[in-house]
């Protein structure tokens, strides 16, 4: 076990210890934090969530910020709520093994992630698209000061992952991979300049995004805002959108459907829409390389890191099938 990370025993004791609950903790996938999914004798579940010990004090601060504000400005939505502690503090503090980390409890929302639910169709994606929209709509007014903070998954600058196309192995793979990030620094970072900024979710891939396992149109909620970040608008619903990009000779049509539930909620503008491919394409792009990099550097957690990427090379290949104005 890395330093300072809890076993699922510590995770009891500290949700009794600070929050007055007797439960058993279970352990859940997560790229940097640890969560544990915690439930007592009568049924009732929370999560607790302990940061990585890299992540700087003020980003964990700016999330839980961030799910306080949500509560204030739109209290219906599906997302998490931050638990106080018995004392009322939102985070508590942990030293452990010389490193220093924040546990937060939240509740937890019912539901299976999408990714592990086989049904799609243009209802769910619409809905999908609408609470990501509605999200946006109710973080356009926050700030924080570690709102810009420098995130990898930030589209707006994706360029900079040029360094890490070494770590992809297969040379064609690494060659298309190089060919997109040509089109974003020629096309797409020059447009982003001009677009609207505000603080977004940035990552409703399948896995954050919870559906009714026995009626999957029907969406549950949106979870982990580990990659908030203050950046382009647009790239909010792309990230989104990506993820719903079919296998056959319409590509984008089902992505479509989410684009237009997201517009039902936060109107895009015309220069905005216009350049959503390449955002959905550049979200692909940054999968594969992030991925590669990722895997290389943390083998324990390889099989987690890389569940996406399969897809993601399938849809940047048939993507570059497509005509598009340069």
């Amino acid at each position: 076990m890395a330093a300072g990370h809890l076993s699922p025993e510590d995770a009891e004791r500290l949700v009794r210890a600070h929050y007055g609950i007797a439960g058993r903790a279970e352990a859940l996938s997560s790229e940097r934090d640890q969560n544990f999914r915690i439930e007592d004798s009568a049924g009732r579940r929370v999560l607790l969530k302990v940061s990585d010990p890299a992540e700087e004090r003020q980003v964990t601060h700016l999330q839980t910020a961030i799910l306080q504000h949500l509560e204030r400005a739109d209290p219906g939505l599906p997302v998490p709520r931050i638990l106080p502690a018995q004392d009322g503090a939102a985070e508590i503090e942990l030293e452990r093994d010389g490193t220093r980390r924040v546990a937060r409890l939240l509740s937890f929302l019912d539901g299976a992630p999408l990714a592990s639910v086989p049904a799609r169709s243009p209802l769910q994606r619409r809905r999908i698209g609408n609470l990501v929209g509605r999200i946006a709509v109710a973080l356009s007014d926050f700030r924080h000061p570690a709102e810009a903070h420098e995130l990898i998954w930030d589209m707006a600058g994706a360029a900079r992952l040029r360094d890490l196309l070494g770590d992809i192995e297969d040379p064609d793979r690494r060659a298309l991979a190089a060919a997109y990030l040509d089109r974003f620094d020629g096309v797409v970072a020059p447009a982003l300049a001009g677009l609207r900024r505000q603080m977004v979710h940035a990552d409703a891939n399948p896995s954050n995004i919870l559906v009714d396992p026995a009626d999957p149109d029907t969406v549950t909620g949106l979870i982990d805002f580990g990659d908030a970040v203050r950046t382009v608008l647009a790239t909010d619903v792309a990230v989104a959108a990506a993820y719903h990009l079919a296998d056959d000779d319409d590509p984008l049509g089902p992505a479509g459907d989410l684009i237009a539930g997201y517009h039902a909620a936060m109107p895009l503008r015309p220069e905005e829409i216009g350049l959503l491919a390449d955002l959905m394409a550049t979200r692909l792009m940054m999968i594969v390389i992030v991925g590669a990099w990722r895997a290389r550097r943390h083998p324990e957690n390889r099989a987690y890191i890389l569940r996406n990427n399969r897809t993601a090379w399938a849809r940047l290949r048939r993507l570059a099938g497509l005509d598009r104005q340069a």
